[in-house]
């Protein structure tokens, strides 16, 4: 079988991993159905390409040498095309040559496609139907290689072999197995939709001055696998930071005029066990204090997932933001991305952005089935893109996931993140200001006069501490209003006598 073959004789470790396990998925689904009972949803368009000759190979290696007498390639798998007036020709046209070609069991359906779907399921005996969804398209979220179709859909079985397969992967095997694919990627256009909402992606534009025309390059020539979908009318480019932040912080417009309060948890065993210092939290309470966000907690848990899911589950149900750092990576401690993947109820899943990213980083090492870096939580992540960050934020709704290990990285993520908000168009809240005073009053002569002074002043933060306990008390005061701190402290200058306070400068 040529497909196998071609595949066989590659270099591509990668490559052949991805095709041994959508070769597996195929091979159980054929043992599991009879060849009346499974279909092959075909759009014409790159996905499904790979996916008509993945079937083509498994099949026959399903059935074995035999079935391949006189080199005939027979494809005897029900092929359902849903015809739209919206399709571009070219779609069309690849489609009936391809159909033609493989001698395809063509179902032309051109009403909708849940009713078209329905009907042909009530007339035909299909309980399985291949399809060349990948992670990244909006409706593979939820989705594993075999899944059921959604409520009030008609039953059938959901088959997915090329889930996990990446834009590059996809190229990878059309170019390597050298099969057809249609033209309309040789024209730049890289994600193809309808007539509608379809473009030549402009990354792949070529200018020719000589006659001010615009050319492009072959959709395989993308090396960013990320902006796959830049040709879609709908689609900004991920690499607009704007609108990538427009969310970051869902209630900042609505709650301009209140108190926005944050956590954040600390992912170690190595800080429970003592064997380091936590410099992150501290940190990052002051710089959240900056943009005059109240950070009401910092709590530090052990690498386990089921930890960290119930922490950031309660944490991010009862804050405006949530940050998380310590335990991001492959390794057997790194539970963070695992554990809010549990908090928001969806599994980890392979982000080919994500993953794209990874691989210029790191280049050979993103090799094998699953590059466990690269999976992050399903249908809830978003990417916030920065020039001076290798790899990008990770935002899951209103937790931010920081990979920073130490405070000059930190710093830089941090700075980076506060860039991206304000190009987002989101003002920052008035920053907190803070006066403190010393004394050498006891506590039990403090103590009175300063919860009066409290109740007072509740929109302040009136703190006391010692540095040691035969040293002076320290009294500090925090808010958003300076004239209010000065009011609190000369009020409580009027409780005692002159002198017996001094400015901590």
């Amino acid at each position: 079988m040529e497909i196998d073959k071609a595949i066989r004789e590659s270099d591509d470790r990668r490559l052949k991993t991805k095709y041994n396990n959508a070769i597996n998925v195929i091979q159980r689904t054929l043992a599991l159905y009879s060849i009346e009972e499974v279909a092959f949803s075909f759009n014409g368009g790159k996905d499904s390409t790979v996916l008509l000759h993945l079937l083509r190979a498994g099949y026959f290696l399903h059935k074995g040498e035999q079935s391949c007498s006189n080199g005939s390639l027979t494809f005897p798998i029900r092929t359902i095309y849903f015809e739209s007036n919206s399709a571009f020709p070219e779609i069309n046209s690849f489609t009936y040559d391809t159909a033609s070609k493989y001698v395809l069991q063509l179902d032309i359906i051109r009403s909708d496609f849940k009713s078209g779907l329905e009907a042909l399921l009530n007339a035909k005996p299909i309980r399985a139907i291949f399809l060349g969804v990948r992670i990244g398209d909006p409706t593979a979220v939820g989705q594993e290689q075999f899944s059921p179709s959604s409520p009030g859909w008609p039953p059938f079985m959901r088959v997915n072999p090329i889930l996990d397969w990446s834009y590059r992967d996809v190229w990878a095997f059309i170019l390597t197995c050298k099969v057809q694919y249609c033209s309309l990627y040789d024209q730049g256009y890289t994600s193809i939709g309808s007539i509608h909402d379809t473009l030549p992606n402009a990354l792949l534009c070529v200018s020719d001055s000589s006659n001010n025309q615009e050319k492009f390059k072959p959709a395989y020539k993308l090396s960013d696998g990320r902006l796959e979908r830049a040709g879609r009318v709908k689609k900004v480019s991920p690499s607009i930071c704007g609108t990538a932040v427009a969310n970051v912080m869902d209630n900042v417009d609505s709650h301009k005029s209140s108190l926005l309060k944050a956590s954040a948890i600390a992912v170690g065993d190595e800080i429970l066990f003592g064997t380091i210092e936590d410099q992150l939290g501290p940190s990052l309470c002051k710089k959240l204090h900056s943009i005059g966000w109240s950070v009401s907690q910092i709590a530090v848990l052990q690498n386990d997932i089921d930890s960290v899911a119930e922490e950031v589950e309660r944490q991010k149900a009862s804050h405006d933001m949530v940050f998380v750092y310590g335990g991001v990576g492959p390794l057997h401690s790194d539970v963070t991305l695992a554990g809010v993947a549990k908090a928001f109820g969806v599994r980890l899943a392979p982000d080919e952005e994500f993953e794209e990213y990874l691989r210029q980083l790191i280049g050979d090492h993103c090799t094998g089935d699953r590059n466990e870096m690269a999976l992050l939580p399903e249908g809830t992540t978003e990417l916030l893109h920065h020039d001076k960050l290798l790899l990008p934020l990770i935002k899951c709704q209103n937790v931010i996931i920081l990979t920073a290990t130490n405070v000059t990285e930190l710093d830089k993520e941090w700075n980076c993140l506060i860039e991206l908000l304000r190009s987002g168009g989101l003002s920052l809240m008035e920053p907190y200001t803070s006066k403190s005073l010393t004394t050498n009053l006891s506590d039990l002569e403090a103590a009175q006069p300063l919860s009066k002074l409290c109740l007072e002043f509740p929109d302040l933060h009136i703190g006391c501490y010692r540095k040691s306990r035969q040293g002076p008390l320290i009294i500090s005061f925090e808010g958003k209003d300076q004239a209010r701190i000065e009011a609190a402290i000369e009020s409580l200058f009027k409780k005692f006598h002159r002198g017996t306070f001094s400015e901590v400068v």
